[in-house]
């Protein structure tokens, strides 16, 4: 691993932009640093988030020229996803090959607001400056193909939890198919855990739980919830596989890769192939890399793998606009420098000229972003007003589960009285019928009792008799009379002075 990207950089460093964690990798040693700076020797790499993109898959007919290529996916995604025609989303796009498709070319398309860019970057520049490469972080899975670290064909699909996002990636053949962002974030899954839990618990003990504690070994009170909270996900993700084996026709998804942006103990990978019923293993691989011994999260460390990959075997799919300058001779800027010396030299002129075309640029773009934050503006009141109607669904459909609930209630309270009303009749005429049995051997019932469990329904008849011969005559002529009906036993009869009479039980199960 320690082949290094075609650059001539002597070193590489990830970046977290949503926890704001480096990670720099010299030869095949990684190492983590909490003051970066920028370091013109120095590669940087860095990568969305699932929700922070929107994917969708389009199809473009053969006859258009690669040149215009770019303006006619373009044009198709405004149209086909309604996207706001007043923002310059940025757009980019790998093509995927579809044997049964001879007409059109078809492209996953990643679509993102510039100004998450902006936002989700900001902090990441005022350090290192420039960034070379930023890319959507289900593409770089690509990596663990092309350095054979997975050498197996087929379906597969990876799952990734992280502090603000959670996403699943498919890959088909080696190549990339589908991606979905889903709502069991480590914040989003501390909510949910709260709310099953119902008491609130801080999220750092939450981690702390998630991180350090076997599901299978330990007796907290966390574990009951925690299990619940497991089923809820592998349902979520379940589902999600089911429209993905419907959506692209494939018969089966051949393996699961599970993991997480922190080491945890309990197997996530066991639950997983419990619950989706597909052979899965815990997403932790061997790169090849050194460390100091730190758990390394897993894109820290996809990332470095991929500034190995040789150009052709990337997607091409860089949202970067952190590029680094060119050579001074090279740049825009130095030309104009370079242009404005010869011409003072020449003849001192057209000074003003350049001086008035660069204050228009400057004017023009500061109106142009003067509109785009009105746009992002309306943009966000309308997000917010989405999110109180989500709110509003979530508090009829606890409405709906508390009116269900109830209804569960009344229907088992409907069915034991139903009971009641047919075993009720059941056992008075069993009575009536063993009244009539013991009347003709003359024999009396002090007392009688019934029990009844999950395997047997019993009578328990206290016999008084004048004779013991009554008594056993008429047990014989039940044994014969009832025989597959009942099943009779009477362990003894016992003879009291007093009253100068023979008494016994009799048990009678219901067979």
């Amino acid at each position: 691993m320690s082949k290094k990207p075609e650059h001539s950089f002597s070193s590489v460093i990830s970046v977290n932009p949503y926890k704001d964690t480096y990670l720099s990798g010299i030869s095949s040693f990684l190492s983590q640093t909490d003051s970066p700076e920028y370091n013109k020797e120095q590669y940087a790499i860095s990568y969305l988030n699932s929700k922070g993109f929107i994917n969708a898959q389009i199809a473009i007919t053969k006859n258009i020229p690669q040149e215009d290529l770019h303006d006619a996916i373009s044009n198709k995604v405004y149209d086909e996803l309604a996207l706001d025609q007043a923002v310059t989303y940025q757009i980019q796009f790998i093509e995927t090959f579809n044997s049964l498709d001879d007409e059109n070319r078809n492209f996953h398309v990643f679509i993102l607001d510039p100004l998450t860019i902006d936002e989700t970057f900001s902090n990441v520049v005022s350090k290192i400056k420039y960034i070379d490469t930023i890319i959507p972080s289900p593409l770089l899975l690509k990596s663990l193909y092309e350095k054979e670290i997975i050498e197996a064909s087929g379906v597969h699909c990876f799952i990734y939890f992280q502090e603000n996002d959670a996403f699943i990636a498919v890959y088909n053949e080696k190549e990339f198919l589908y991606t979905k962002s889903i709502n069991y974030s480590f914040l989003q899954m501390h909510e949910r855990f709260c709310e099953l839990y119902g008491e609130r618990v801080e999220f750092e003990d939450f981690i702390k739980f998630f991180s350090k504690h076997n599901l299978k070994d330990t007796e907290s009170d966390y574990k009951e919830y925690f299990i619940k909270l497991y089923k809820e996900i592998f349902a979520n993700i379940n589902d999600i596989l089911t429209y993905v084996k419907r959506a692209f026709e494939l018969e089966k998804i051949e393996h699961v890769y599970i993991g997480s942006q922190i080491h945890t103990v309990t197997k996530l990978d066991e639950m997983g192939e419990v619950e989706l019923g597909i052979k899965s293993s815990v997403f932790e691989f061997d790169y090849g890399f050194e460390s100091d011994g730190v758990y390394i999260d897993q894109l820290h460390a996809l990332m470095h793998v991929y500034t190995t990959l040789p150009t052709e075997d990337k997607y091409d799919c860089n949202f970067t606009t952190y590029h680094r300058p060119p050579k001074f001779t090279q740049r825009e800027s130095g030309k104009l420098i370079l242009l404005g010396v010869a011409s003072l030299i020449i003849a001192f002129i057209y000074p003003v000229t350049y001086w008035v075309l660069t204050y228009a640029q400057t004017l023009q773009y500061d109106l142009l972003s003067t509109e785009y934050t009105e746009l992002h503006n309306i943009k966000i009141t309308r997000e917010a007003t989405i999110k109180n109607k989500e709110a509003d669904k979530a508090k009829v459909l606890t409405l709906l589960n508390q009116e269900k609930k109830e209804y569960a209630e009344k229907k088992a309270t409907l069915v034991k009285i139903h009971d009641v009303k047919v075993n009720y009749p059941m056992k008075a005429k069993l009575l009536s019928m063993f009244t009539k049995d013991l009347n003709k051997f003359n024999v009396n019932v002090d007392s009688l009792s019934y029990s009844e469990d999950n395997k047997s329904k019993a009578f328990t008849l206290n016999l008084i008799s004048t004779k013991d011969k009554k008594i056993t005559h008429m047990i014989e002529y039940l044994t014969k009379i009832y025989e597959g009906k009942f099943e009779f036993s009477l362990e003894h009869i016992e003879f009291k002075e007093e009253p100068k009479k023979y008494f016994s039980e009799l048990k009678v199960s219901i067979l």
